[in-house]
């Protein structure tokens, strides 16, 4: 009876241990989520600790995003901005040409005096009644002029019928060279146009008074104007300067040409120039820039 009982004492002592290992385990795996490392409410927080770490201010922690612009940021582009366009409407007026710097017409100043009055002529005077008119084809001014001028004595020759008169040549002392709707500013053989002579020999053929001369003086031209006779006058362009151009034709006869020949008329002159009209148009024209002009074809005139 004595050895039965000595063996459950002695097992009752060794399992008391056990007992308090098993839970003494059992408590620490309940407290820390079974056997783990220890997790702690600190560190679980990972956001809050970044932003403390940035900004050193709890406050920050209530952010939405981390990252969003300061509201005080945006508006600093734009303000640099707003100079620009002022500036612009001010460097456009300064650049702007103001209207006094537009060229005034020189026509409106005249030289001094350049011719004094000789033979009894008047110091000026001006023609009214010539009415120009268009011509209809581009070298037709020859013809154009001539029925103008034909119209203010009192006859209507039609300027196509002056035109078709006149004899197609290489020569234009004796008819037209070229064809009437060539370019203009030639020189024959070339489009070109007609001399004095084929104009004037047509102009009689139909009653009107009307000689033909090379060399004519500006001191006649203007005799025959202040007689009240306007005088058709062979020029280059709208009383260009130009230059003579020798010239043989296929009969071997020589003449003087010159580049954008053209007739025009002459209505009045003045103490520093003379009165055209031209076409449709009317202008006037210094001494000097009219004698250039007239003499590139010889002073080449018809007079009544």
């Amino acid at each position: 009876m004595t050895t039965s009982t000595a063996k459950p004492n002695r097992f009752v002592l060794l399992s008391i241990p056990l007992v308090i290992v098993l839970a003494t385990s059992a408590f620490f795996a309940i407290r820390t989520q079974g056997f783990g490392y220890f997790v702690t409410p600190t560190l679980t927080i990972t956001p809050t600790s970044t932003i403390m770490l940035l900004n050193a201010n709890f406050n920050a922690t209530q952010t939405a995003t981390p990252f969003q612009p300061l509201p005080t940021d945006t508006p600093t582009p734009t303000a640099t901005f707003t100079p620009t366009p002022t500036l612009t409407p001010t460097a456009t007026a300064t650049n702007t040409p103001p209207p006094t710097n537009t060229p005034q017409p020189q026509p409106t100043v005249k030289p001094l005096p350049t011719n004094i009055p000789e033979n009894g002529l008047p110091s000026s005077y001006q023609i009214s009644g010539v009415v120009g008119h268009a011509q209809s084809h581009t070298l037709s001014c020859e013809a154009r002029a001539a029925a103008d001028w034909a119209a203010f004595y009192g006859v209507s020759i039609s300027e196509n019928s002056i035109q078709s008169a006149l004899p197609i040549t290489d020569n234009p002392e004796t008819g037209f060279v070229g064809d009437v709707n060539g370019v203009w500013g030639q020189i024959p053989p070339n489009d070109y146009g007609v001399h004095a002579s084929p104009i004037a020999s047509i102009l009689r053929s139909n009653g009107v008074s009307a000689n033909a001369n090379k060399g004519v003086s500006l001191t006649e031209l203007r005799r025959q104007i202040a007689s009240g006779n306007p005088v058709l006058v062979w020029v280059v362009g709208a009383v260009w300067g130009g230059s003579p151009v020798n010239y043989t034709a296929s009969d071997g006869s020589s003449t003087t040409v010159a580049y954008y020949e053209h007739v025009v008329i002459l209505t009045g002159y003045d103490e520093t120039g003379f009165t055209i009209v031209d076409g449709y148009s009317s202008y006037w024209r210094s001494n000097a820039s009219f004698s250039s002009s007239f003499g590139a074809l010889n002073n080449m005139a018809i007079t009544h």
